[in-house]
């Protein structure tokens, strides 16, 4: 009998090294990827990255020039879809975790989840048609409301998985000494999901700042600063774009010096998630 316990303790034991080894080997790999992926982009780029090259506007081949109308101009247009997005975003999430549980709410949550699996061009094109052609220009305004379309749907849905992550014994606690179900939300639940709240709204941020495709619709692009939301604007992603497409070498390097910029971006973006919220989550 102790023979049979103990053969199946040492299989068992067999069995969790041999797993936990592969998941080890899987997340180096992964992580690997990620490194040299990121390692390529800097070598590659950093030859190229200066203080002229962030605050310039793009010039003719052999002459210099940088990406400074574009910096400006993503910042201009993540403003926007910010504004835009995060409120209605953070309200349908608190919306469908307190309140949605019928089919009102079930419309909604999937039609979010529809909206995250939507390729981004396909939004593009809806803006363009909306937007675009009814003005009879691209401009930054229509790249800020293409990116705050993106946005809306994942930060609603983080919105809600936080909010339920918050225990319902202090909503019971709330009810329980005569607070409406209004000030329960605003007072106890929204506070305690704050973090999560803000970690979903971050990584949304990253999210629309790596786009491109509908940016080529909506704002396609300009070689100067412009400050006017009703005019083309230039963007990070869309200036890679170009210079990738180039067919000069100086271009090239000046693609993977933006990439090398854009990609230390978003990983500062979710660095800063991660230490702001790292003592909940």
């Amino acid at each position: 009998m102790s023979e049979t316990v103990s053969t199946g303790h040492s299989r068992r034991k067999l069995v969790n090294l041999v797993m936990t080894t592969l998941t080890a080997l899987c997340a180096t790999f992964a992580t690997a990827v990620l490194l040299i992926i990121i390692g390529y982009i800097a070598y590659q780029g950093i030859s190229s990255l200066s203080i002229e090259f962030i605050t310039d506007t793009p010039k003719p081949v052999g002459e210099g020039g940088g990406i400074g109308n574009a910096i400006a101009g993503s910042a201009m247009m993540t403003a926007l879809a910010s504004l835009i997005g995060l409120p209605i975003g953070i309200a349908a999430g608190v919306y469908l975790a307190e309140f949605g549980k019928n089919w009102f709410g079930n419309i909604v949550r999937f039609v979010a989840d529809t909206l995250i699996g939507v390729p981004s061009i396909i939004i593009g094109i809806f803006i363009y048609t909306a937007i675009v052609m009814p003005m009879g220009r691209q401009s930054g305004l229509a790249g800020g409301l293409a990116l705050a379309i993106i946005m809306i749907p994942i930060v609603t849905r983080t919105t809600e998985e936080m909010i339920n992550l918050v225990p319902h014994s202090m909503r019971e606690g709330a009810l329980a000494l005569g607070a409406p179900q209004w000030r329960v939300s605003w007072n106890i639940v929204l506070p305690a999901a704050a973090s999560g709240i803000a970690t979903g709204a971050m990584l949304s941020i990253a999210r629309i700042t790596g786009e491109t495709a509908p940016l080529l619709f909506t704002a396609l692009n300009s070689r100067f600063y412009n400050f006017f939301y009703d005019q083309p604007m230039s963007s990070l992603t869309v200036q890679i774009y170009n210079f990738a497409t180039g067919p000069f070498e100086v271009e090239h390097a000046m693609a993977w010096a933006a990439t090398l910029l854009l990609v230390g971006l978003i990983l500062f973006i979710n660095i800063v998630v991660r230490f702001l919220t790292r003592k909940k989550y």
